[in-house]
């Protein structure tokens, strides 16, 4: 069951990955690279070279799930990406913006209120 959402926190690995790697391959690099837990729920993305295929690894109750897409046309965009960080930490609509091929670049948000920002929390 597809159960991702704006709850989950969303890791983009910066590294151009091998799109051959499953469970195990995804998993290492989380916890190699990344220096996280795959187990945390938490979703990791990841994207060949040529940004053509997307790989989202995340652990649920019983087991791990990849979601995979590829394109048959066009690339995936890469959020803008400073810093010396393997991942970057991006919100739902980010992924959504990404996954549906809209130039994060001319998207302007509006400020609203996030309780989780007023809490002095990260997300």
């Amino acid at each position: 069951m597809f159960s991702l959402n704006e709850r989950n926190r969303y890791f983009l690995y910066r590294s151009a990955t091998d799109m051959r790697k499953g469970f195990d391959g995804l998993s290492g690099v989380v916890r190699n690279d990344l220096g996280m837990d795959p187990l945390s729920g938490d979703v990791f993305i990841f994207l060949n070279r040529r940004r053509t295929h997307m790989k989202l690894l995340v652990w649920e109750d019983s087991g791990f799930v990849v979601y995979y897409k590829r394109l048959e046309r066009g690339r995936f965009e890469y959020p803008n990406m400073d810093g010396p960080s393997r991942g970057l930490v991006i919100s739902w609509r980010q992924l959504m913006l990404i996954i549906e091929g809209i130039e994060l670049k001319s998207v302007r948000q509006r400020k609203r209120f996030s309780l989780a920002k007023k809490a002095g929390k990260t997300g």
